[in-house]
């Protein structure tokens, strides 16, 4: 993660508007109700996930505190009419035992068949589609069988709750710990079920999300398929001169001695796991944001990226989420060019993205990246998983600018939604970013749209300032000192407005980075830190007191509260050559196993306003088109007047668009395939074929024959303009 700009006072959050969890029942079973706004306390808005009681809470005497005296059975269980002396019996008893033998011949000719044909399948079905918002939700649902619960078992359980077994795809197995009432479910016979669900109070995949009354628990898993040096630096630091991924790549294909460019496979393998994924849904977290690179399709000449590779990975993280209920936001991460010069973009240094003599081929291209990924996910095998499509991130809107932007981000819609069709329920939505420039100058962006959210990023540690408070102020009421107020009145307003006047905005970034201390966090080789004190304190977790980590929690979850629906970035940061964690500040996986990041997400809630933080709130009510209603996809000509597709002018090129290189679409379009069914189901599977609209035709992207290019389309910024090919556009 490259040095980024960071959001003013106007840019940002406003306080969640939840109920404060009750004191002192932290580890209670209240912490188990499902989080409500204010505005949800009514039981008019409950909905079924709210009447939910798990099977392991349900007795017969429930209902014992409801009935009078009169009404309640005896303690024995008998009737006075049961208790009397049975009558001297009359009948001989060959006609009793003749009537046993005939009531038995029913039994089995008749109830048995019925139990295992009818209410033993649908018990079944039953217990996986039951939601989760009860107030005493269960943590035993599922098996717990001592290790015979994957499809690989020999009793071939599919499902389990806390305390199952899973066995991996390598053979090792681990405990499933959730004490939110989690359940896993994988099927060889249903690869595509979507019963599962991460805790009670989240809906399982197979029921719809609701935003504004749904809540994001989130985290990204950064630096995994696009490669960051703070986040994987024991990589760049074996490749001295590696400062981004590009650079990286060259350097590593090169080596063939050591593996060659094959490393990052090795990486893409063992960064991230199933068990990471299982802890994410124990940790009470119900979303991840997943940021993958346009090279998971194609490389073209010159890029050194691992080409398509990470793929077969990409669709094996999206199978453990569908097995954990996790829902997914796909973050396309890098862009042909770079849309901001930061390292993660996959090059550094130069934007070539709707800026130069190749910004708008390389917008070409990547509309094509994301038309390819928006088919696979729009399948009915993947629409309930990925919830979320983020098609640009950070996008430098102030080199790129504001109108080629919006011009974009329209055409990116209408040409998603040409796929997936218009309307809640068809598609995900569509992530596009603040590009830095504040939530409230987004305000009725395209209205009449259908489900565009807007993402943005906010970090003190790249506000250019010292930093130096103190955030170790004992583990009382007052742990964290001034950081946590700094964060929900400098980012609390904005959200909610952003709510009433965007419509579905979430934070697809955060840290608790409130310096910028961290191994390579601002580029390598580092060391051009604003922190006024010493960085060897923040990089090394080992010694941090009991203060420091109750003010680190504290920030924490006055971040969450104030950010709204989040995704902590990231999920885990890997070691250095030293062996330990040198950016500890962004690890949320640390946190939880040291003690600095909330055990349960939702001891967030209200952490505002118990240090007297104000703003606008929030209703939970968006209108109608905004959520894929009534309108959605009527977007007033006047709205669109003014950003066309192509633009007439881009950034730092002094000619008009028209004369500037572009490619034909003629190209043979990239499918993405579909995953490898392991084990084989034991029958016949409807599986798709990556490709969700056949109507859409349109051939890719590629140069035109005959005509002449810069020959870096990654550094062309000010290269000489080519001369105008006819046809080319």
């Amino acid at each position: 993660m490259a040095e980024r700009p960071i959001s003013t006072v106007s840019e940002s959050f406003a306080a969640a508007t939840h109920t404060p969890l009750p004191a002192g029942e932290a580890d209670g079973a209240s912490l188990l109700d499902p989080p409500r706004a204010k505005y949800l306390d009514s039981d008019t808005l409950a909905s079924p996930r709210d009447s939910y009681t798990p099977s392991s809470v349900v007795s017969n005497n429930n209902s014992g505190p409801l009935l009078s005296d009169a009404e309640k059975p005896d303690p024995d269980g008998f009737s006075d009419e049961e208790r009397r002396p049975p009558q001297k019996k009359r009948r001989p008893l060959f006609f009793i035992l003749l009537g046993l033998v005939i009531l038995a011949v029913v039994v089995l000719a008749v109830i048995l068949p019925v139990y295992f044909t009818v209410i033993k399948p649908n018990q079944k079905t039953n217990n996986l589609t039951e939601t989760g918002g009860s107030n005493t939700p269960s943590t035993t649902d599922g098996p717990k069988d001592g290790g015979s619960d994957n499809p690989q078992s020999p009793t071939r359980v599919t499902t389990g709750g806390d305390g199952s077994t899973i066995i991996a795809d390598d053979g090792s197995t681990f405990t499933y710990n959730n004490k939110f009432g989690g359940l896993w479910v994988s099927d060889p016979d249903e690869p595509f079920s979507n019963n599962a669900r991460p805790n009670s109070w989240t809906p399982p995949l197979n029921q719809s999300w609701t935003w504004g009354k749904d809540r994001v628990f989130g985290v990204n898993l950064g630096g995994w398929f696009v490669l960051e040096p703070f986040i994987s630096p024991a990589l760049f630091q074996k490749y001295p001169g590696a400062v981004d991924e590009w650079t990286l790549s060259t350097l590593m294909a090169a080596d063939t001695a050591n593996g060659g460019l094959d490393q990052l496979e090795e990486h893409y393998k063992t960064f991230i796991t199933e068990q990471d994924i299982a802890e994410i849904a124990g940790s009470g977290l119900n979303w991840i944001r997943l940021p993958i690179p346009y090279w998971a399709i194609e490389t073209w000449p010159g890029e050194p990226f691992l080409a398509k590779t990470s793929w077969k990975y990409i669709l094996r993280v999206l199978g453990w989420c569908r097995k954990y209920g996790i829902r997914v936001n796909i973050d396309l991460h890098t862009i042909p060019g770079s849309q901001n010069a930061y390292n993660h973009s996959g090059k550094g240094g130069k934007i070539n993205f709707l800026n130069g003599v190749m910004g708008i081929a390389n917008a070409q291209r990547a509309l094509e990246y994301i038309r390819v990924f928006t088919q696979f996910f729009s399948q009915p095998e993947y629409k309930d998983v990925i919830g979320m499509f983020s098609i640009v991130n950070e996008a430098l809107v102030s080199r790129v600018g504001r109108t080629a932007l919006t011009g974009f981000y329209l055409e990116a819609h209408n040409m998603i939604r040409g796929i997936t069709g218009y309307g809640e329920g068809n598609g995900p939505y569509i992530g596009i970013h603040d590009g830095f420039q504040g939530l409230s100058s987004w305000a009725n962006f395209l209205p009449g749209s259908d489900r565009i959210a807007l993402d943005t990023h906010p970090y003190f540690a790249f506000d250019g300032s010292s930093g130096t408070a103190p955030i170790d102020t004992g583990t009382g009421s007052g742990a964290g000192g001034v950081w946590p107020a700094q964060v929900c009145n400098r980012w609390g307003p904005g959200i909610n407005s952003s709510r009433s006047a965007f419509g579905v905005t979430i934070t697809g970034e955060f840290s608790n980075g409130f310096n910028d201390c961290g191994l390579f966090l601002k580029g390598v080789p580092g060391g051009h830190t604003t922190y006024g004190g010493n960085c060897a304190d923040w990089e090394d977790s080992a010694n941090w007191s009991a203060g420091t980590k109750a003010g680190l929690k504290r920030f924490a979850e006055a971040s969450m509260d104030a950010l709204g629906d989040f995704f902590f970035w990231t999920w885990k940061i890997g070691n250095s050559t030293a062996g330990k964690v040198e950016s500890p500040l962004w690890s949320y996986q640390l946190g939880l196993q040291e003690g600095w990041m909330p055990k349960d997400p939702r001891t967030a809630i209200g952490t505002c306003e118990s240090i007297d933080a104000s703003g606008p709130q929030f209703d939970g009510n968006f209108k109608a088109w905004q959520t894929g209603g009534a309108g959605a996809g009527t977007i007033a000509a006047s709205a669109t007047a003014s950003f066309p597709w192509p633009p007439a002018q881009i950034s730092d090129v002094n000619v008009p668009v028209s004369l500037l290189p572009t490619y034909t679409a003629t190209g043979a379009v990239v499918t993405l395939p579909m995953p490898t069914l392991s084990p084989t189901p034991t029958k016949s599977i409807a599986v798709g074929n990556g490709w969700f609209n056949v109507q859409d035709t349109a051939g890719a992207p590629t140069p035109v024959a005959g005509c002449t290019y810069p020959p870096d389309p990654w550094d062309a910024v000010t290269a000489a303009v080519p001369p105008l090919c006819t046809g080319a556009a």
